[in-house]
């Protein structure tokens, strides 16, 4: 959780920065050289600072929603946020471990799934023993789950207090 919040901020603020000190700098050049009507770098700034201005306002509003998870709220029996599942894919009899994590965190190629991709609410909510049907376009795929560890494996006590 704390990455994901490091990576909102790092972004952020690599935005703010941008959009308060070097687009207006890259406009005001814009400007000097007349015309605004033709003046294909003054509206690729103006463009540049309508997207940084969009999203930022993505970037805090996901913000916001990464700061209302509470931990105490996730499961400690069955896959929610942060669970380490090994699952058994029955059709290939193999052995495949995922992370289920929040979509800025997601890289399937490290084994990091998003809780929100198909996989990933297939999983949600499942215990060890729980047969689970996955629905992809190359057909459906029928997983058994192994093992579980969930966040709270994973977290010193005193993290998951609320705080007030």
């Amino acid at each position: 959780m704390l990455d994901v919040r490091k990576k909102l901020e790092e972004e952020i603020a690599a935005l703010e920065y941008e959009l308060r000190n070097e687009l207006p700098k890259e406009i005001l050049k814009a400007r000097a050289h007349g015309d605004l009507s033709e003046n294909a770098e003054y509206h690729a700034a103006k463009e540049r600072q309508g997207f940084v201005n969009a999203r930022l306002g993505q970037l805090k509003k996901r913000m916001g929603e990464v700061a209302m998870i509470d931990v105490t709220k996730i499961p400690r029996d069955r896959v929610g946020l942060g669970s380490r599942v090994v699952i058994l894919d029955t059709s290939k009899g193999e052995e495949i471990a995922y992370h289920l994590v929040t979509s800025e965190d997601a890289d399937v190629t490290q084994g990091r799934v998003s809780t929100s991709s198909p996989i990933g609410k297939s999983l949600l909510g499942k215990e060890v023993g729980d047969m689970v049907k996955l629905v992809t376009p190359g057909g459906t795929r029928e997983l058994e789950i192994l093992s579980l560890q969930t966040i709270h494996d994973f977290m010193p006590p005193a993290a998951e207090t609320p705080q007030s």
